[in-house]
């Protein structure tokens, strides 16, 4: 006879909201531990699901490409809906751990970071060049060894906010709609929201919800490199005096808090594909070495993990508010 002593696990409830929590957790261990896939990326199924959105909307106006991010972003929040309402208690836990480790870029970031440092402390500049693509948008040919060095911390900064702390924020915020939404609005706006000729009118609306949808999320990156990077004088000293400057109303947040806490001075003259651009000097150290890129990447895990415990907070908050 089966002992009436011990819990059926099937009886076991877990309340929505922490079953997020959980999931949310165990999907950036997921991430640590494995990182991005090689092949068959689920963002990348996206980022084709997009593409082909584009190519039947493509008009050079704004209008259109306000149906664009219509479209898609009502797309993957429905789908995050109609999944989230479909599953529960464990299962509620895996697919959110799932999904979380789906659209986290933080530990691939790390490692191709450090995958840099090594390269260029060996001499190999065109092993070097050839990550930056994994990086950021710059032109490769155009870096030298301290150029490069310059754009990895700034990408490990701004990357940070944006491939780490602010799916995992919208996570705790909404969960799996506030997970799939926020990295289908990422992909946009990495896809259109640069300015160039074809984008310019169309991608305006996809850069325009990316900096609303990480204003939150990139002040919270802010805060966390403060309170983990060793210097919080330093940091929140270079982010009120020098993020104002950057271009980017969310960027400029992040950069300068790790300029601060590294004790570095990022910006200066970048060029991308599409133009030269001055931007603004961020802190007051230095230039980065690859010891500093390598610093980078040790504070944006502490950052990222951060990022995680503050995401369950607000996922059970959420729960215990909402009677979950």
């Amino acid at each position: 006879m089966p002992d009436s002593s011990r819990p059926d696990v099937r009886s076991v409830r877990i309340p929505p909201r922490v079953g997020v929590a959980a999931g949310l957790l165990i999907g950036l261990v997921a991430d640590r531990a494995v990182g991005d896939p090689r092949r068959l990326h689920p963002v990348a199924g996206l980022g084709r699901a997009i593409g082909l959105a584009e190519s039947w909307l493509y008009h050079d106006t704004r209008r259109h490409g306000v149906l664009l991010a219509g479209l898609c972003v009502g797309t993957a929040w429905t789908a995050g809906e109609l999944v989230g309402a479909r599953t529960r208690g464990a299962a509620r836990v895996v697919v959110t751990a799932a999904t979380t480790w789906s659209v986290l870029g933080g530990t691939t970031l790390c490692r191709v970071g450090e995958d840099m440092a090594d390269l260029l402390d060996d001499g190999d500049l065109d092993g070097a060049r050839a990550l930056v693509p994994s990086l950021c948008g710059r032109d490769p040919e155009a870096l030298d060894a301290a150029g490069m060095v310059r754009a990895a911390v700034e990408s490990i900064a701004e990357n940070t906010s944006d491939a780490a702390v602010a799916p995992l924020f919208w996570g705790g915020v909404a969960g799996l709609p506030g997970l799939v939404a926020y990295r289908t609005v990422n992909t946009l706006d990495s896809m259109v929201g640069y300015r160039s000729p074809r984008h310019e009118r169309f991608g305006w609306a996809s850069a325009r919800l990316d900096d609303l949808v990480n204003l939150v999320p990139a002040r919270l990156s802010g805060l966390l490199v403060a309170a983990l990077g060793g210097a919080p004088g330093r940091s929140v000293g270079a982010w009120r005096r020098d993020a104002r400057a950057h271009p980017s109303p969310n960027a400029g947040v992040v950069e300068a808090a790790f300029a601060g806490a590294l004790g570095v001075r990022l910006g200066g003259r970048t060029e991308y594909p599409h133009g030269v651009e001055q931007r603004p000097e961020l802190g007051s150290g230095p230039a980065a070495t690859t010891a500093d890129l390598r610093a980078a990447a040790r504070l944006s895990r502490r950052v990222q993990v951060g990022a995680a415990l503050v995401a369950a907070g607000l996922a059970v908050g959420v729960s215990r508010r909402s009677g979950a």
